[in-house]
């Protein structure tokens, strides 16, 4: 039964675990592949046109933006970033998932392009002092980066009642097991079959549920 491509959507506050989640995600299906973004900043060593980002000038990604081939997009820190539309609808029409990994405000503009096609997942801290210590022991930031981060935090949080699923990762073998089981269920909607059973089933296998 051939099925069209899902566009998966992980959201959290810095330090709630979403990257690793991601990774598990991956590892648990390796046919899963993160959307690649557009930018205008330049490249950096090592990086590649096409598998670390798309690199555009500013003007030709603001004239992608006009012509509606970007899903969404923001700017930051003076650099436009977006998530092109092109390859992610050619990977749902060949029943390929997709993971991004976007904010809130990224969420509700894929949302207004393709809401019946996403699957939006929030990921939460058990708790706000648990957030904290995580982003301290990680030890890659100050404290003034930490302070800001958990400011931050509040705001992203405050938008979990948008998402279809919340995960609350305060173990995270068992965040990922909840992850994988969202992943199947939606995979297996009546709603995203395509192909010869959406259309209706042919008249022997009607015949047998007694349908017929």
């Amino acid at each position: 039964m051939k099925r069209k491509g899902l566009l998966i959507i992980l959201s959290s506050p810095s330090g709630a675990g979403k990257s690793t989640l991601a990774k598990r995600l991956m590892a648990w299906d390796p046919t899963l592949r993160f959307s690649v973004s557009a930018t205008t900043r330049a490249p950096r060593p090592g990086e590649t046109d096409g598998k670390d980002y798309w690199f555009h000038s500013r003007a030709e990604f603001l004239s992608m933006v006009a012509a509606g081939d970007m899903l969404e997009h923001a700017e930051v820190f003076g650099n436009l970033y977006g998530s092109p539309r092109e390859p992610v609808e050619r990977a749902m029409a060949e029943g390929r998932d997709t993971l991004f990994d976007i904010d809130w405000q990224g969420t509700q503009q894929m949302a207004q392009a393709m809401e019946d096609d996403l699957v939006r997942i929030f990921i939460l801290p058990p708790s706000a002092e648990e957030l904290r210590l995580r982003l301290i022991n990680r030890a890659q930031d100050s404290a003034s980066t930490v302070a800001k981060r958990m400011a931050k935090a509040a705001d992203e949080i405050s938008h979990w009642p948008e998402y279809d699923y919340v995960i609350v990762n305060e173990n995270i073998d068992t965040a990922a097991r909840q992850l994988d089981s969202i992943l199947t269920a939606e995979r297996l909607k009546r709603r995203r079959r395509t192909g010869w059973w959406s259309a209706g089933a042919p008249r022997g296998w009607m015949r047998w549920t007694g349908s017929a």
